[in-house]
């Protein structure tokens, strides 16, 4: 019985093609290649992304955050069957962390978000963070471009959780929601006030049965606390609402607000300004990513950087003094160097 032949993957021009006719295996694809770390896949993508940036653009770039347990999950499943309903098509960019100790990750977004996996004009796709910082993993932006040029109007990102480093999600996105839960405690329930001030809409989870008085004061410490905050910021005032996501309650309300927030950046030309930005912000991402690699892949580099990573290790060198000295030694040139022997 001879074996079959391992079928050739699709050139760029093919899964170029594949993408933005919607094919969904095509799309898979694709945000693979993107996610790959192979040189010649790295290469690829990026001709991949190329081609497909003329269509990118035209979708509602939205992320979530908030506190463990607030229902993300149950919010964008419930929000995402509500745009598709009204005739929207809509891609979750769900991120799951990684271990720091296994290096492995859930990856249960689809169970979490049943109903909206099984829609037709819905794609779900969960990514591990891979240790990187902000909540997001390190080809979210690229993974949220192919999504666009699939033709997807909606993206949705879902964070891992709330933390310092919230801003790198902030800055690929139009509007950014903070979903907060009634009767977290005081102290505007815990969520921190660099969250606050990143946050277009806090939206109020859970406002049902017994928890709908609740949801309403903690809605209006929100409004109070916002109050102050923007004191000093007359260009930043977001909007506090309550919800229930179980009981498909003032989502539509959700929705319409961050139509408003979308519309309001547009008009003021502050839509363009902000997506210019976040494309620079990318491009200077992907330059330290890669002069990092670079640097790495030298071999007098790399062995410098291993043994500095082991003084620092074992306290016999500062994080400080490493730092510099490999500073210089990039400096040098030497990370792009691979010792040959001088002629």
């Amino acid at each position: 019985m001879t074996a079959q032949k391992k079928r050739p993957a699709p050139t760029v021009d093919e899964l170029a093609e594949k993408v933005t006719s919607g094919d969904r295996v095509g799309l898979a694809r694709a945000i693979t290649l993107i996610e790959s770390v192979k040189p010649d896949d790295q290469l690829r993508s990026q001709e991949l992304l190329e081609k497909l940036l003329p269509k990118t653009g035209r979708a509602f770039r939205i992320g979530i955050s908030g506190v463990p347990g607030a229902g993300k999950s149950t919010l964008i499943d419930q929000f995402g069957v509500n745009l598709i309903e009204a005739g929207h098509k809509v891609a979750v960019l769900a991120v799951d962390p990684t271990s720091t100790r296994s290096g492995g990750s859930i990856l249960g977004d689809k169970t979490r978000m049943g109903r909206l996996a099984s829609e037709e004009n819905a794609y779900i796709r969960p990514s591990p963070t891979g240790g990187s910082l902000g909540g997001v993993t390190k080809t979210t932006r690229e993974t949220m471009a192919v999504a666009e040029a699939a033709g997807f109007d909606v993206v949705i990102v879902e964070t891992v959780g709330v933390g310092q480093s919230e801003t790198t999600v902030s800055k690929m996105v139009d509007v950014f929601v903070v979903v907060a839960i009634p009767g977290a405690g005081d102290e505007l329930q815990g969520i921190k006030r660099g969250l606050l001030e990143l946050a277009d809409i806090i939206a109020v989870n859970k406002a049902d049965g017994p928890n709908v008085e609740h949801a309403e004061k903690a809605a209006q410490e929100y409004r109070a606390g916002l109050h102050i905050l923007a004191a000093g910021n007359p260009g930043w005032s977001p909007s506090v609402l309550t919800l229930s996501a179980q009981e498909n309650k003032g989502l539509d309300k959700l929705w319409v607000k961050i139509q408003e927030r979308h519309a309001k950046l547009k008009e003021t030309g502050e839509l363009a300004k902000r997506r210019g930005e976040q494309a620079v912000t990318w491009m200077r991402e992907l330059f330290e990513q890669r002069l990092l690699a670079a640097f790495k892949g030298g071999r007098k580099a790399a062995r410098q950087w291993s043994e500095m990573e082991d003084k620092v290790r074992a306290g016999e060198m500062s994080a400080v003094s490493a730092a510099t000295q490999l500073s210089e030694l990039a400096s040098a040139g030497d990370e792009v160097k691979s010792d040959q022997p001088k002629s």
